[in-house]
């Protein structure tokens, strides 16, 4: 990989140092909006320049480690190097993958949302299994996952919850799994043990930094504080710290209990909101430019994405991209790449259509 591959590396190296003198300008940040460009440039090119040099790495570990072996004629040394070029595979697929992320923000940390539906009990329960597969993915990925927000059912499960996830393309990822979610099983709440179908929904928005400016006026916003209450068990803080926001001009709702302090919860859901309602404002701009161009777009998030069958066989389907597996636990235990890099593949090849 020393050659820098079907990349130019001394013109990204290159680049970057030119970006360092650039943002090192006192007078680079009287244009908020260019220096806000270049940050956003240099942040991207380190993401990608240190992924070549940890896959670099990576191989030339492998190959030492194959040459040991030969040397001294060892099979468990192979057996080592094996395993770290499987390890370099991955991170080449990765690579791969994160090259499909070319949104403004695929970088960036996501605040993802995931909200009951249709199927009462069983709704909620598929809500908290969701929450569940979310964190385990994020768990698997490396990435950080703080759950900010938890709203019980009344019987069992959740109404909703709200969580932020920290790591490198988090939203690029995340932002393919928007849309409805359909659980067919044998509901554990029927004493009949009859077959039942549960729907929750999942949004996803991008984390934005604190460069971007989203103006909130005071005066919109109603703000209302209470005690955490109903399932959550190490998750939440049963306080009355709890925060809710309501943003009274677009009807947004944001809430926040998982700090002690209401001072950070009020901070934390100011983020979320913030983050909202630029989101909202990206979504509309779109809306506009294919009513001016002519171009269609499909931004909602309501549509039906994929099904999980529990009953009568075990089967987890996207309608999207018409990708299935019969292994459903590994799924729902946070197994998702597979999926989520058809729904990627997809959605770039319609980009390009």
């Amino acid at each position: 990989m020393s050659s820098g591959g079907g990349f130019d590396l001394a013109g990204l190296r290159g680049r970057l140092e030119e970006l360092d003198t650039e943002l090192a300008r006192p007078d680079l940040w009287d244009n908020r909006e260019q220096a806000e460009k270049v940050s956003r440039e240099k942040t991207s090119l380190e993401r990608e320049l240190n992924l070549y040099d940890e896959l670099e790495s990576a191989l030339d570990d492998a190959a030492t480690l194959l040459e040991l072996a030969d040397e001294a004629d060892d099979d468990d040394t192979r057996v080592e190097a094996a395993g770290q070029f499987d390890r370099v595979e991955d991170k080449l697929q990765d690579a791969e993958l994160r090259q499909l992320l070319g949104g403004e923000h695929d970088a960036s940390d996501a605040i993802l949302a995931i909200t009951s539906g249709a199927g009462g009990t069983d709704a909620c329960d598929w809500a908290e299994m969701l929450l569940r597969m979310y964190l385990r993915w994020a768990e698997r990925r490396g990435f950080k996952a703080e759950i900010i927000d938890l709203q019980a059912g009344e019987e069992a499960g959740l109404r909703g919850a709200t969580l932020a996830v920290r790591g490198d393309y988090a939203y690029g990822y995340l932002n393919v799994e928007q849309g409805v979610h359909r659980l067919v099983r044998i509901s554990p709440f029927d004493s009949q043990a009859r077959r039942h179908t549960a729907f929750a929904s999942v949004t996803a928005v991008p984390e934005i930094d604190d460069a971007i400016e989203v103006e909130i006026d005071e005066g919109d916003l109603r703000i209302d504080t209470y005690r955490s209450s109903g399932a959550g068990g190490q998750h939440v803080n049963k306080t009355d710290s709890a925060v809710r926001l309501t943003h009274l001009p677009t009807g947004i709702v944001v809430q926040c209990q998982n700090e002690r302090s209401q001072h950070k919860n009020k901070a934390t859901a100011m983020k979320v909101l913030r983050a909202q309602l630029y989101e909202r404002e990206r979504q509309e701009q779109a809306v506009r430019l294919a009513e001016v161009t002519g171009e269609k777009r499909d931004i909602g998030f309501g549509s039906q994405i994929r099904s999980y069958t529990l009953h009568p066989q075990q089967r987890v389907k996207d309608h999207r991209t018409g990708s299935e597996t019969g292994n459903v636990d590994a799924v729902l235990d946070g197994d998702l790449d597979a999926l989520i890099r058809a729904a990627l593949l997809q959605q770039s090849t319609e980009s390009r259509a």
